[in-house]
């Protein structure tokens, strides 16, 4: 994976991960709003990550936190 590539795919984590905060606080304010999207959304993400560790020449070797 390239150094762009890799940074394109953090950032598109990340604001996936902004965005969901914000439904976090939308629901806090009002309960009946966004009352799956974070679990929904955390779930996803998670298994975006274990494919792309699976896909990986040496997936052992990927640390918990690689994106």
């Amino acid at each position: 994976m390239t150094w762009a590539q890799h940074g394109a795919g953090a950032a598109r984590i990340g604001f996936e991960l902004l965005a969901v905060g914000g439904a976090c606080l939308i629901h806090a304010i009002v309960p009946g709003w966004f009352t799956e999207t974070a679990g929904r959304k955390i779930v996803d993400l998670s298994d975006h990550i274990k494919k792309r560790r699976m896909g990986a020449k040496n997936p052992e070797q990927w640390s918990d936190y690689d994106i």
